[in-house]
């Protein structure tokens, strides 16, 4: 069975070797990252007992590329944040919320590339980054405050952070985004 409902179905075995029943030839973690990237759909199975491991395997990816490369993506106070909804009451809507989060996200990715390349046609970002990061600001704060508004709704006697707490938080996580662009920013300078 090579494919499982238009899923490319990935065989592991017990010596951790990954078999692509679609094209009939072992694939390593990055060759199931660059799948996700051009948005090919897969299925991973223990190939002993049929068992479904693709949350793992895709699990496993992340920790790789978080850990080979210098720039994360997941923020350290996120990840202590994602860490303690484990065994808590909210534990059943974070994954619901962070999936359309992302959603959104990837929308308002396309929509920003799109402003970015008309603000500075074919140059890399130009000059000037402010454009960029104010976009990136506002697109953190808009997600925060619906985050909040969410766990508000679920849980209407949970007391509010208090807004310094809550205010440094952003402002970190802002900081993090601006360091990244430029970075991002210095790479392109270095190819242009």
């Amino acid at each position: 069975m090579a494919k499982h409902e238009g899923q490319i179905v990935i065989k592991k075995y017990a010596n951790r070797r990954l078999y692509n029943t679609g094209t009939s030839t072992y694939v390593t973690l990055d060759d199931l990252a660059v799948m996700v990237k051009r948005g090919e759909d897969f299925i991973v199975q223990d190939a002993k007992s049929g068992e479904d491991i693709t949350h793992s395997v895709l699990t496993q990816i992340i920790f790789e590329q978080e850990s080979k490369t210098g720039n994360t993506l997941l923020p350290i106070s996120f990840l202590r944040q994602l860490i303690s909804f484990y065994g808590d009451q909210m534990q059943m809507v974070v994954p619901s919320y962070l999936e359309h989060s992302m959603q959104a996200f990837t929308e308002q990715q396309v929509q920003m590339r799109e402003q970015i390349n008309k603000a500075f046609g074919d140059t890399p970002l130009g000059k000037n980054l402010q454009v960029p990061l104010q976009l990136v600001e506002e697109q953190v704060k808009r997600n925060t405050e619906l985050f909040h508004q969410a766990m508000q709704m679920f849980s209407p006697f949970m007391a509010a952070p208090p807004a310094k707490e809550t205010k440094k938080a952003e402002a970190k996580d802002i900081d993090e985004l601006k360091e990244q662009l430029r970075a991002l920013q210095t790479k392109l300078d270095n190819l242009g």
